[in-house]
This record gives C-alpha cells, sequence and structure tokens, in this order.
C-alpha cells in the first residue's frame, strides 16, 4: 500500500515511522529541505522526537507533487499531518496543482481560528465534491507512537473506502484502529479537550489536588458533549476513545503540551514565555476563543473554557478564575 504523510512534525513523524513497519512504500514529506536531509541521513527527527530511530524502509521528499503522485492510486492514502492553521493552504495547493488525492485523512485538532470552522468544514468548503475524505483522531501521544507502544485510534469517516484504506494503512503492529462517521463528535472531542488540558494543568500547577482534577475531568467532559451535540455529534461519542479517552489522556499526562501551558501559567510565566519556550503547537491557545465564540453563539454554557479564555487572554490570575468557577451558583448536575 502507497501512503503519503505531509507534514514532519512529532504527530507525522511517529506515524509515518508505523506505517514504514508495514508498507515499504511509505514517503515522509516536508517542505523544510534540511529538516528531509537530516531524516534521510540519521533515521531521526532531533527536532521533535530525539532519540527516537525512524525504520530504514521510510522515504523522504521535499518535492510536493513527487509525494502526491506517489499516493494517487485507488489503493494508495495520503495523510495530511498539519496543524488545523496549515489544512487550508495544503487542500488549496493540492487543489491548484491538479494533485488532490483519491483518498485522504487529517489528523490536526481544533477550529480554523479566523472562520471558527471544524476541520471537516474547511474540507468541504476546498473540495467540495471529494467524497473519501476523514478524520483520524484519539488519546495518543506521538513519543509513545513513535516507540511503538499499544495505541488505540478512531477513523470517521462518511467514506467507507476512506475507512477501509486507513484501516488497511494503520491497523497492525501495536495501533489498533476503531472506525464510525461521527466527524463532528470525533473532531469537536478532540478540540474541546485542548482547552480543558490547560485548565487541568492549571489546577495541577496550583496544587489544588485530585480531587480538583477529577471534578474539571468530569465537569470539562460535560461541556464538551453539550456543545458536540448541538454542533451536529453523538452523545455517545464523547464516552468513546476520541471525547473522554483523549480528554484524560491531554488532561493527565505528562507529555501534553496543553496541560504543560496550565502548568506554566499557574507558575506565573506570560503566555508568550510558555509558547517560546515550548517549541511546538499547543492547540489548546489556538482555538480556546473560537470554542467560546460558538458556545455563546449556540447558548451553551462553558465555564471552564471560559475560564481559560479569562487566564490566556484577558489577564485574569489562574488563582482568580479558579475562585470565580467555585462561586458559581449551585445546580443540579
Amino acid at each position: 500500500m502507497k501512503v503519503a504523510v505531509l507534514g514532519a512534525g512529532a504527530w507525522g513523524t511517529a506515524l509515518a515511522g508505523h506505517l514504514a513497519r508495514a508498507h515499504d512504500d511509505t514517503v515522509l514529506w516536508a517542505r523544510d529541505a534540511a529538516l528531509i536531509g537530516t531524516l534521510a541521513k540519521t533515521h531521526e527527527n532531533a527536532r521533535y522526537l530525539a532519540g527516537v530511530s525512524l525504520p530504514s524502509t521510510l522515504h523522504y521528499e521535499t518535492d510536493l507533487a513527487a509525494s502526491l503522485d506517489h499516493a494517487s492510486g485507488e489503493a494508495a492514502l495520503v495523510v495530511l499531518a498539519t496543524p488545523v492553521a496549515g489544512l487550508r493552504g495544503m487542500l488549496r495547493t493540492m487543489r491548484d496543482m491538479g494533485r488532490v488525492p483519491a483518498h485522504f485523512v487529517w489528523l490536526c485538532k481544533g477550529f480554523e481560528s479566523e472562520s471558527q470552522l471544524m476541520p471537516h468544514q474547511v474540507v468541504a468548503a476546498e473540495m467540495p465534491d471529494h467524497g473519501s475524505n476523514g478524520v483520524l483522531s484519539g488519546p495518543s501521544f506521538a513519543r509513545e507512537v513513535a516507540a511503538g507502544l499499544p495505541v488505540a485510534l478512531t477513523i470517521a469517516s462518511a467514506s467507507a473506502a476512506c475507512r477501509e484504506r486507513t484501516l488497511g494503512a494503520f491497523h497492525h503492529r501495536a495501533m489498533r484502529i476503531y472506525t464510525g462517521d461521527d466527524v463532528v463528535g470525533v473532531e469537536v472531542g478532540g478540540a474541546v479537550k485542548n482547552v480543558l488540558a490547560i485548565a487541568t494543568g492549571i489546577s495541577d500547577g496550583l496544587g489544588l489536588g485530585l480531587n480538583a482534577r477529577a471534578a474539571l475531568i468530569t465537569r470539562g467532559l460535560a461541556e464538551m458533549t453539550r456543545l458536540g451535540v448541538v454542533l451536529g455529534g453523538r452523545a455517545e461519542t464523547f464516552t468513546g476513545l476520541t471525547g473522554l479517552g483523549d480528554l484524560i489522556l491531554t488532561a493527565t499526562g505528562d507529555l501534553s503540551r496543553n496541560r504543560t501551558v496550565g502548568v506554566q501559567l499557574a507558575s506565573g510565566r506570560t503566555l508568550d514565555d510558555i509558547l517560546g519556550a515550548l517549541g511546538h503547537v499547543a492547540e489548546g491557545v489556538r482555538c480556546a476563543q473560537a470554542v467560546l465564540a460558538i458556545a455563546r453563539e449556540h447558548g451553551i454554557e462553558m465555564p471552564i473554557t471560559q475560564a481559560v479564555c479569562a487566564v490566556l487572554f484577558d489577564g485574569v490570575a489562574p488563582r482568580d478564575a479558579v475562585s470565580a468557577l467555585l462561586r458559581r451558583d449551585a445546580k443540579a448536575e
């Protein structure tokens, strides 16, 4: 099976390594020629996954057209490993080049900040006639996947062909793939959990204890579900891998970038300093305002998300944001 992974960040690199262990025809593309040259020479992405060896069967490419041509057939798959901010540009580039793949999936989690659209809505806007595409998501840290540790993900797509290609590509070794068609539910879970992980990081950074962490995760799941159902997702999706599963991992795991942002905010560091030192994308910061704006548009109460936005963008001290949450009127669960 021929697969092209477009984007050599931590997650794209980790998945490309996993794919190459089963498919000799796996290509990892990045526009950074220096990065690709180093990867081909060392078989290690020292920038994002230092110390993790990539399989010798993985091929590297800086020519986007060649990468898309490689995975152009009906039996092939293209994996878009760009952040949300880069998704629309990648889609337009493929379209303008006349190299739209037969089947593709995206990995990004969040809302487009300018339009407040979910990734599948961006895809529909840029490629309205394309039918075989979907989102691959779930509780997963890139470093653990790159190391070959067990992981379970979900491919959500309205296309049976896309689900079949994704299963054929990824379902092997230590990776288990589940299938579904609730694209909205999967994407809302993937976006909102990042915002909630910042909240949990703030709580942990302030030393508020495990009781507080459990409360934030539980009530955060309620917020996520309320928003997701209103936007067209199914409630049961949010108790699965891409809802509760991803939330638990991101809110409690030390490898979580979004949780790290929250912990650092609690220590008194500024957001600019934190993001500058992080060196990776923290999607919860990027999409928090969009999540809150969409919730308000639909009349959905999301007090934890509102508190996170107050800390991130309004200069509210983390401890004051927690106090405001605790002072809210009592209500039935």
